[in-house]
């Protein structure tokens, strides 16, 4: 019996179409990587393994832990945007440090929007201003006078050119007019807050976990923080502009990132599962007690957001003289 040969073909055809939707209806049908920026250890990994254990519940399938530390978080950056868009790889990001290297860099493996789809935010954390209890200043009024008095002694440490604390530092500089300041760049946040606790520098803007640890030891004093609204982990510190310091917010904003081209299904399902982890009351009490504050957006709303971050940081990034390559 003779076979139409036009059907056999348009049957064909029709599986190439088939199979992929099948594919994104059962995703996920293998374990996803979830690439995380940073060494294990700090916020980010402390995030991200809960949300990577909470899904892994959630989708009867292992979401396990990558760190791919290593140039301001570029290293991960390029190996994502390299990656399949297939689902399973997946990025947990530092997207104010996404937003700075757009600008920080002169040449990226990547294009900052252009090569990843946005999923959602999961949390945002501010910085906060903290000096060695021996500097005599309680407010950020009478930082920015000890300053002013003491030029010789205006230094402030950042875990590297071009971070979120350096960039910080930049802004107050410029909303006061210090032209004082003296940047010391550690090697990475711990050596950066080792800096303030054993009084090597005059301040530096230390992200929340450490911050909130060591002014409650009194190690420490908390002059402001760098949102637009106190934080539920150092509710009796002030913001920067209540401390009377406009344009000075900063605030680091964590996200899920996927590989441009990434079908919209599996985003979508993405999205609803981190939002509903991060949703989550222990996931919830987790991120307030490390200073974090749980948010979650639509794909559409972040891609705004980097878009926005990108424009709003690029001319405070080139003015500080912040340069990597």
């Amino acid at each position: 019996m003779r076979i139409n040969q036009r059907f056999i073909a348009c049957a064909v055809s029709a599986c190439f179409f088939v199979l992929p939707a099948m594919a994104q209806d059962q995703y996920p049908t293998k374990p996803i990587r979830l690439v995380l920026s940073f060494d294990a250890g700090g916020i980010s990994d402390v995030l991200g393994r809960a949300l990577a254990s909470k899904i892994s519940a959630s989708i009867g399938q292992t979401m396990f832990v990558e760190n791919r530390p290593g140039a301001g978080s570029t290293v991960a950056a390029t190996y994502v945007a390299g990656a399949a868009p297939d689902g399973y790889t997946v990025w947990l990001q530092d997207l104010t440090a996404h937003a700075i290297n757009a600008s920080l860099y002169k040449k990226l493996q990547f294009d900052p929007l252009k090569s990843f789809a946005p999923v959602t935010l999961v949390a945002y954390s501010p910085l906060m201003l903290t000096v060695h209890p021996s500097i005599p200043a309680k407010s950020v009024s009478e930082l920015v006078t000890y300053l002013r008095a003491n030029p010789s002694k205006s230094f402030y440490a950042s875990a590297g050119s071009g971070t979120a604390n350096h960039i910080s530092a930049e802004m107050l500089r410029n909303a006061t007019n210090i032209t004082e300041l003296t940047h010391v760049p550690y090697k990475g946040s711990a050596p950066s807050v080792q800096a303030v606790l054993a009084n090597e520098v005059a301040f530096s803007f230390i992200s929340m976990p450490p911050a909130v640890a060591n002014v409650k030891a009194n190690r420490m004093r908390g002059l402001a923080v760098t949102a637009a609204s106190r934080s539920s982990a150092a509710p009796d510190v002030p913001t920067m502009k209540e401390a009377g310091i406009e344009n000075a917010e900063l605030v680091v904003y964590s996200g899920i990132l996927v590989p441009a081209g990434t079908p919209k299904a599996i985003i979508d399902r993405l999205a609803t599962e981190f939002t509903k982890a991060v949703a989550s009351e222990d996931i919830r009490a987790l991120f307030l007690r490390n200073g974090a504050e749980p948010i979650t957006n639509t794909p559409e709303a972040l891609r705004v957001q980097m878009e926005r971050d990108i424009a709003r940081l690029t001319p405070v990034v080139k003015a500080s003289g912040a340069q990597i390559d």
